[in-house]
This record gives structure tokens, C-alpha cells and sequence, in this order.
């Protein structure tokens, strides 16, 4: 049995119908660019989110880009984060000329570490970036807490966690600012770029709807230096479709996840993920931890011997990249991330998946655990 690491197109057969409808309205109206099918989705998803405003551009990163700005992030000041993250977190940092400053991750969890937080904080700390790595929310009540003490803004990177919550609040409420990304792979997926980010603050919400538009409140009037961050409108009419299904698509993921963590929570050998008490982890991705990283080596090979696909997030941590060099960090200075990297392999999960896929897949693991 041949099973994929995700099936975007056995996805894309389930509502193509209303995709195909959606897309066609908007050939038809020639709304190209943001235009109504994306107001149409930012009303949809500041609801589904539970917030006041959604802006939508075309990618997580450039949300997070304008969320830094939006924040008047200025050169030289320093930003908290993690180093076990996709490198667009660090990207947007470095855009606005700051500093990241790592905090090394929990070794259960995989997300940012709150007991290490504040010994980071200093008079130069102009955000603090958690981000809820995997589909799992960081511990927000933790990391608000120092950040309303510190008075320092929080911007939540929710990249991976559409539909997760915090004692039944969605991520993207915590933070002053929160930023998605819909890359075509997330739980909410686009059918290429796009992103967005989401606020109660309503100032910041009309600033980052100029930013993402060459900042012109009229055209040929630009108040400050802006960018071409805008949304496609024939993204913002997919995002319009498929949110309507992102609560089932999430509820299967869950099972999948209940199916391989039932499978595997005997074999002292295999981690598998831990969730915080009150949390709905939405598992974009099931990561299953090995002793070691040659362990998992050869459990990759034996998963591709049946055909089965698997992936590695991330093998190369940001601190560690050729990019980051000048930061002088070394090996072993972040021990949870470096080992996280290591050892850590993504297992299938998509909504598609049928029971007898996940059995295979948990069948071979098990034979060679």
C-alpha cells in the first residue's frame, strides 16, 4: 500500500465542485487581486477565530513581516522566540533589522519554554514570538503572564495551528497580533501563497491594510514605505470553501493522531506527543520521537521500503543555519531543539487518510521499533 506523506488532490476531489464554482466567480467578476472573495473570507475567518479584524496577504511570512512593523519594531531591538520553528519566524525578524533571541524549547511538548522565558527578557525586548508548533498552542497563560508583567507585545505565530485552543479559545487571541499561513499544506490550505494575520486592535488592522497595499489610503498616496503583500482573489475564494470544512478536517486528524498515540504509548523506545492539559493540538503534523537520530534513520528506510512517505521538521535547527552564523550561536547551546531535530519524524496525517492506511503505517513502525 502505497500512502502518501499528504493527498492534497484526494482533498481537492471531495469539493471540487464548490471550488471549481468559487474560482469561476471569480474569472467571472475579474477580481484578481484582494477584491471581494477575500473580504469575504477575512469576515469569515476573524469569526471563526473569534476576533475583531483579519487581514489577508499573501503569505505567513509577509503577516508576520507586517505585524513587526505594525509593532514599530525597529533595528537593533531584540525579539524572543524559538529556534525549533520554521525559518520564516526568524525571517521577519531579520526583516525589520531586529534581533532573535532564542529560548530553547520544552523536551515533551516541542514548544517554547516558559520556565526559560524570562531570563531572556531585557530593556531591549520589543516582542515576544511563541509559536504553536506542530498544531500544539504554546502555553499562552504562561507566556501572557510575563508579557502583560513586562509590558511587552506578543505576536502569536498560529502557522501551523488553525483551529487550535486554549481552554476552548482559538489560538489568535492571546497575542496583539497573530499571523496564519495558508500554504497549500496547512490544515487550512490555500491552492498556493497566502497568509494572514488577525487583531482586536483596530489601528493596527487599518495600518497593516494599507501596509500590505503599497500603503496608499488612495491611489498614488503613499504614507509610508509599504509593500505588495496583497491576497489573490482566487485564494481568498479557496480559503472560502475549505474553511467550512476545517472543523472535520481537524476532528480526523485528532482520531488519526488518537490511533498512532494509542499504538505507540507502550514502546519506551518511541515519544509520542505530549498535550497540554486544556489544549486542542489539531496536528498539522504527528511527530513521533526515536532514541536517536540513526534509530530514526532506519525507520525512514523501512517506511519507504512499503511505500509509506514520511518527513523531517525540522532536521537543521535555526540557530544551526549558515544564515544565522553571525548570531554565534553553537551547537549544543539549545539541547531540546538540537535533539527534537535529531530524532523527531513526521508520520502521515490528513483528513483522507483511512483507517487501514494508519494501521499500516503503525503496523510497520511497530515491527521495527
Amino acid at each position: 500500500m502505497s500512502i502518501p506523506f499528504l493527498d492534497l488532490k484526494a482533498q481537492y476531489m471531495q469539493i471540487k465542485v464548490e471550488v471549481t464554482d468559487a474560482i469561476q466567480n471569480v474569472l467571472d467578476s475579474t477580481a484578481y487581486v484582494l477584491g471581494p472573495s477575500v473580504s469575504n473570507f477575512e469576515e469569515k475567518f476573524a469569526e471563526y477565530i473569534g476576533v475583531k479584524h483579519c487581514i489577508g496577504v499573501n503569505s505567513g511570512t509577509s503577516a508576520l513581516h507586517l505585524a513587526l512593523i505594525a509593532l514599530d519594531i525597529k533595528a537593533g531591538d531584540e525579539i524572543i522566540t524559538t529556534p525549533h520553528t520554521f525559518v520564516s519566524t526568524i525571517w521577519a525578524i531579520s526583516y525589520v533589522g531586529a534581533i532573535p533571541v532564542f529560548v530553547d524549547i520544552n523536551a515533551d511538548t516541542y514548544n517554547i519554554n516558559t520556565n526559560l522565558l524570562e531570563a531572556k527578557i531585557s530593556n531591549k525586548t520589543k516582542a515576544i514570538i511563541p509559536v504553536h508548533l506542530y498544531g500544539q498552542p504554546a502555553n499562552m497563560t504562561e507566556i501572557m503572564k510575563i508579557a502583560n508583567e513586562y509590558n511587552i507585545p506578543v505576536v502569536e505565530d498560529a502557522a501551523q495551528a488553525h483551529g487550535a485552543e486554549i481552554n476552548g479559545l482559538k489560538v489568535g487571541n492571546f497575542g496583539k497580533i497573530s499571523c496564519f499561513s495558508f500554504y497549500p499544506g496547512k490544515n487550512l490550505g490555500a491552492y498556493g501563497e497566502g497568509g494572514a494575520l488577525v487583531t482586536n486592535d483596530d489601528a493596527i488592522a487599518e495600518r497593516c491594510r494599507l501596509l500590505r497595499n503599497h500603503s496608499q489610503p488612495e491611489k498614488y498616496f503613499h504614507n509610508e514605505v509599504g509593500y505588495n503583500y496583497r491576497m489573490d482573489g482566487l485564494q481568498g475564494a479557496v480559503l472560502g470553501v475549505k474553511l467550512k470544512y476545517l472543523d472535520s478536517w481537524n476532528s480526523r486528524r485528532i482520531e488519526i493522531a488518537s490511533m498512532y498515540n494509542e499504538a505507540f504509548s507502550n514502546y519506551v523506545n518511541l515519544s509520542i506527543p505530549k498535550v497540554l492539559d486544556n489544549s486542542k493540538h489539531v496536528y498539522h503534523l504527528y511527530e513521533l520521537g526515536f532514541e536517536s537520530n540513526e534509530k530514526r534513520e532506519v525507520m525512514i528506510m523501512k517506511l519507504n521500503e512499503k511505500g509509506i512517505q514520511t518527513g523531517l521538521h525540522y532536521p537543521i535547527p535555526v540557530h544551526l543555519q549558515k544564515a544565522y552564523k553571525h548570531l554565534n550561536y553553537n551547537e549544543g547551546d539549545f539541547p531540546n531543539t538540537e535533539k527534537a531535530a535529531n530524532t523527531l519524524l513526521s508520520l502521515p496525517i490528513y483528513a483522507e487518510m483511512t483507517n487501514q492506511m494508519v494501521e499500516e503505517v503503525i503496523k510497520i513502525i511497530i515491527e521495527n521499533a
